[in-house]
Formats: structure tokens, C-alpha cells, sequence
């Protein structure tokens, strides 16, 4: 299963709280209407050719090509019938009764009785699950006007899209479109290509230096997942060719640490631990000066999750940042912070707090499967513009994946995806 499967299968939160919104705003204010406008379908008053009728025939003379019949000739039919089969003399009232008006002479639109078949009216339950038969299915649509992007906009912003960013998507997405019939799909289709545009500068993987070791400090608030993202990291890079130390900054919580143990050992990468409630920045140092004399390309860096309202906490990391710069003035070379995505909009105050004192230079979104809020990573790129290395739907290795902004807007909108 692609990633992209996986994310648009679990992230089903965000994606259906939209998708059902959507929904109700369109059935709200608009009406049916054809879903293929370029179908033919049978006009319920079709100007038919004329009937032959309107020539009346006031000559009783011999009529256009009779049949000859034996016996005395009867009164001329002024609608004969081609190629009888047997000259059986037709009843003396045939020739006089003439119906004001012969439907059968001349083409008339074909009247679909409502007792036929769905798949001949192309309606009912088969109609519109397998096929349209002669007509495409209606579908739903609404007029784009101002109420309706109010509506789209308040939408946005319960899946926490921020007011900010929720108004810049729908004014972009209204442009040009005022007034026009949108559908469902197509107001997917349009908030999806708005959140991928707005996306695309800030999906970049993390990057990679030839400085050895390339120091990756990783930060984030308790149980944003840092423990496990530096494990999926680090085997993703060793499959990759990479020697990578980790260094368990958390030396308050054994937990974390044998967590990282179990991912080296998974990974073949070495962990390096200190006591329990040693000095962090002292463990960072020292993982530093091991990670250059084995030659190793990447050391990890865990640091204890740390709330960003406690100045006691995040003042020890500063330490950690100035512990490790003795050893190599340009580290760390990249600061990932490592957010979840069930707090919403809480993510914003801790990006604006770790990039002050740890100079944040990438994301990372975790436990998207988890919340009716992915909307908050639209709000992050577009508020911040940091660059989002990647995104998380679960524990397997292979639920982190490099952040693809086209596939997480499809997904996040339940629009389909271009891939």
C-alpha cells in the first residue's frame, strides 16, 4: 500500500469532518442539476418533423401508389399501409374512421414510462451507483457566492486551518469563480489545489550535509512522539547507507530510553545513554566527540519533551545548544521540532517558543491519524513557512514518509489525488 493510501485511508478524521461539511453547504443553497452537460437527453417537448397530417386530403382521387385490390375498388385510404400480406377486404368503417390525429404516421420523442426500468431512466438506486443509461446522474450544485464561502471558510477553520489561512484558501479559491455552479468534487478538487499551492515551498526533506557528523537536535513538547521519529529516522537513513549514532538526551525518562534502544537495535545504529537524571548537555557533548571518532554521518539527538510555558526546561536546552556549539560552532545543524497533530492549534505558540531559543530549521507532523485537526499543518506552512521534513499516520517504520504536499491536501480534502 502507497503512502499516499495509507494516509488518505487514516486520515479519515479531517477528511470526513470536510467532506460532510461540504456536503451540507452545497445541498443547503443549490439543486440538481446534469453532471454532464454535453449528454444528449430527450427534450420533453421536441419540435418533431411535421406531421404528415396537416396536407389534407380533400382530392378523393386515386391516392399516391395504392395497392390494387380485386373486387370493387373501395374509398380511398389517405394512410395506406405498405405490403399487406393478405388483401383481406378491410371493414367498411376503417376508411371513413380517420383519427384526428395518426401519432403512428410520424417520429415522436420517446416518453420513458416511469414504471421502466432503473437502467432505461437512468435514476433510481442501480441508475445511480452503476450507470446514468441514456442520461448522465444528477449531481448537486450550488452558485459560488458569498455565503457560500463564508460557509467554506468556517469549515476550514474547525478542521483548525486558522482564520488567517482558511480566508486566504477560499478567497483564492473564489477568484474568477464568483457566480459559477460548483459541485462537491469540484469544491475538493479547487481547496486541494489552494492547500497544495500553499504547501509546495515548505515540503523539503531534511537535508544532508558532508559535514561529519551532521548533529540533528530533535525538540518537541511531552509525547509529541520525538522518541519514535528519531527511530524511524534513523533506520530510514541507515537503509539508506548512512552511519548514524543516537544519543538518548532524555535522561529523565527511562521509558524513552529503552525505546530508543529498541530502535537501534532494530536499525543496527548505537545508542548512547547516560544515567538516569544525568546532565543532558553533558551526554550530547560526549555523544559528539564518539560520533567524529567513529566517522559516523548523522548523530540524533533525543532531548526530554519539555512544555513550551516552562522557562526552567526550555532555559536546559538552550544549555544543550551551547554545550555542543563548544564542539562545533555551526551545531546543531538541523533542529527538528516534532509536533502533534492532536493539539490543534496549540502548534502554533510552540513553534513561535522552540524557534526562539532552539532556532527550529524543520517539522515534523505526527499522529495525523489520529485527528479531525490536520488543517493545523496548513496553517504552520502557511504562517511560518519552515520546512515540513515529514509526516506520521502510526507506528510502522513505514508510516513516516517525506511530507508530499499534493497527496496530504487530496487527502486531507478527500479530493481524488492526481498521482
Amino acid at each position: 500500500m502507497s503512502f499516499f493510501n495509507k494516509l488518505k485511508s487514516k486520515l479519515f478524521k479531517s477528511s470526513s469532518k470536510l467532506d460532510e461539511g461540504i456536503d451540507s453547504i452545497v445541498e443547503e443553497g443549490g439543486d440538481t442539476a446534469p453532471e454532464d452537460e454535453g449528454v444528449a437527453r430527450p427534450d420533453p417537448e421536441p419540435a418533431p418533423p411535421p406531421v404528415p397530417a396537416p396536407e389534407p386530403e380533400p382530392d378523393p382521387g386515386p391516392p399516391p401508389a395504392p395497392q390494387p385490390q380485386p373486387g370493387p375498388p373501395p374509398a380511398p385510404d389517405p394512410f395506406p399501409r405498405p405490403e399487406d400480406p393478405a388483401p383481406a377486404p378491410p371493414p367498411p368503417e376503417v376508411p371513413q374512421e380517420t383519427p384526428p390525429s395518426e401519432a403512428p404516421v410520424a417520429p415522436t420523442p420517446i416518453e420513458i414510462p416511469d414504471d421502466s426500468p432503473p437502467a432505461a431512466r437512468g435514476s433510481g438506486m442501480i441508475g445511480r451507483l452503476f450507470g446514468r443509461g441514456a442520461a448522465a446522474a444528477p449531481v448537486m450544485r450550488r452558485p459560488l457566492d458569498d455565503d457560500m464561502l463564508e460557509q467554506l471558510e468556517d469549515l476550514l477553520i474547525t478542521a483548525d486551518m486558522g482564520v488567517e489561512t482558511a480566508g486566504r484558501v477560499t478567497a483564492n479559491m473564489a477568484e474568477g469563480r464568483m457566480g459559477r455552479r460548483l459541485s462537491t468534487n469540484e469544491i475538493k478538487t479547487l481547496l486541494a489545489q489552494e492547500i497544495a499551492r500553499i504547501m509546495e515551498p515548505v515540503a523539503r526533506p531534511l537535508p544532508l550535509y558532508s559535514k561529519k557528523p551532521q548533529v540533528v537536535l530533535v525538540v518537541g513538547v511531552n509525547g509529541s512522539g520525538k522518541t519514535t521519529t528519531i527511530g524511524k529516522l534513523a533506520s530510514q537513513f541507515r537503509a539508506a547507507g548512512k552511519s548514524v549514532v543516537i544519543a538518548a538526551g532524555d535522561t529523565f525518562r527511562a521509558a524513552a530510553v529503552e525505546q530508543l534502544q529498541v530502535w537501534g537495535e532494530r536499525a543496527g545504529v548505537p545508542v548512547m545513554t547516560a544515567p538516569q537524571g544525568s546532565d543532558p548537555a553533558s551526554l550530547a557533548f560526549e555523544a559528539m566527540t564518539r560520533a567524529e571518532a567513529d566517522g559516523a554521518d548523522l548523530l540524533m539527538i533525543d532531548t526530554a519533551g519539555r512544555l513550551q510555558n516552562r522557562a526552567d526546561l526550555m532555559e536546559e536546552l538552550a544549555k544543550i545548544v551551547r554545550v555542543i556549539r563548544k564542539k562545533d560552532p555551526d551545531a546543531p545543524h538541523n533542529t527538528v521540532l516534532v509536533l502533534d497533530a492532536t493539539t490543534g492549534q496549540n502548534a502554533l505558540s510552540q513553534v513561535e517558543t522552540f524557534q526562539k531559543l532552539a532556532d527550529v530549521s524543520g517539522l515534523v507532523m505526527t499522529k495525523l491519524d489520529g485527528t479531525a485537526r490536520g488543517g493545523v499543518l496548513v496553517a504552520l506552512a502557511d504562517r511560518f513557512g519552515l520546512p515540513i521534513h515529514a509526516i506520521g499516520v502510526g507506528e510502522q517504520i513505514d508510516d513516516l514518509a517525506p511530507f508530499d504536499p499534493e497527496e496530504f491536501a487530496s487527502a486531507l480534502t478527500g479530493a481524488e489525488s492526481r498521482a
